[in-house]
């Protein structure tokens, strides 16, 4: 959920890039925020023609999540090194790394079935949390059966001192659980499992930045490629060469009419082209890709339209699988 510590790192990281876009489309920015009981460190490397308040920025992420608390701050952000920006400059990828984009037909997230099913749950607890007297701090787990069918719910909400743990059990059986999953009678129920969950967020816990890489991509059963997405701009091909994978996945099962498709894309700083684009299941859809797409930093950049201000809501609600981003448009 939003508020569990790791997220909230995230989103003060990707609205300090946000702010930086708005002031300066070409800005290159590399920001790392750690957070937890009452200190926060946004540290990094800007290069940019506007300047941001990170403490503002970063108070208003809390305020918009309803998570109080009075923070000592400690910024060290410098400009990008020049050793990057050489490479940067001639239109090289900002960083070398291996990037995966994966689509499945599934779910109409096109996102592999208990992941998405996990993420429609802190969905809601998001969107009802206020109103149900809940917490933003929150995780979600599910698990099906060979069929497709959840056998096991794992939900954790923090929830106020006043509100029982039975009161709070029953809101999210009742409020969120069934209108998703319809009958619980044979799903095994773990919520709230130690029985307490008050104190949460950066009380509770640390957070830090890219934490959460498995969350932002496509859950356990996919392999990870790259490096983190959040507080990184459209240069680092972490964020850019992944959302393009991704959207190059979606086309594959359009055009293919295959049930699931993976792209794969590698790059070595300062140099454009990509080092490896490898499709699956069909090897040979790669050469396809290659002649249709530019798929250097600044083609993927311009042809998704990744120098906007619109990643705040990838690090809230997530990166794939929700309608908005241009690398979820119809492929």
């Amino acid at each position: 959920m939003p508020g569990h510590p790791d997220k909230i790192c995230d989103q003060i990281a990707d609205a300090i890039l946000d702010e930086f876009l708005k002031q300066d489309p070409n800005s290159r920015v590399a920001i790392e925020v750690l957070g937890g009981h009452g200190q926060i460190f946004i540290i990094g490397e800007v290069t940019s023609a506007g300047t941001v308040n990170y403490e503002v920025i970063a108070r208003q992420v809390l305020s918009e999540l309803g998570v109080r608390g009075d923070y000592q701050f400690a910024i060290n952000v410098v400009k990008q090194s020049p050793d990057i920006a050489q490479g940067v400059d001639s239109g090289g990828a900002g960083d070398q790394g291996v990037m995966v984009g994966y689509a499945t037909s599934e779910t109409p997230e096109m996102l592999p079935l208990p992941f998405a099913l996990a993420r429609r749950i802190t969905h809601k607890l998001f969107e009802l949390g206020p109103e149900l007297h809940l917490g933003p701090d929150g995780k979600a787990q599910v698990t099906v059966d060979d069929s497709g069918r959840p056998t096991k719910i794992v939900v954790s909400v923090q929830h106020p001192e006043t509100m029982t743990i039975e009161t709070a059990r029953a809101l999210i059986k009742n409020k969120i659980l069934e209108p998703l999953f319809g009958n619980l009678a044979n799903i095994e129920l773990f919520i709230n499992a130690t029985g307490r969950f008050v104190v949460g967020g950066f009380d509770g816990d640390a957070g830090v930045t890219g934490r959460k890489l498995v969350v932002d991509a496509y859950g356990p059963e996919i392999n990870v490629g790259g490096g983190a997405f959040s507080g990184k701009d459209a240069t680092k091909v972490d964020r850019s060469a992944a959302y393009m994978a991704r959207y190059l996945a979606k086309k594959l099962i359009k055009e293919k009419q295959v049930s699931w498709a993976k792209v794969t894309l590698a790059y070595s700083i300062g140099v454009a082209e990509p080092l490896m684009v490898k499709t699956e299941p069909e090897a040979t859809w790669a050469d396809e890709l290659k002649n249709q797409f530019n798929l250097t930093p600044k083609g993927m950049i311009d042809f998704l339209d990744l120098r906007q201000p619109i990643y705040l809501a990838t690090a809230r609600l997530g990166h794939f699988g929700r309608v908005g981003p241009p690398w979820e448009k119809t492929a």
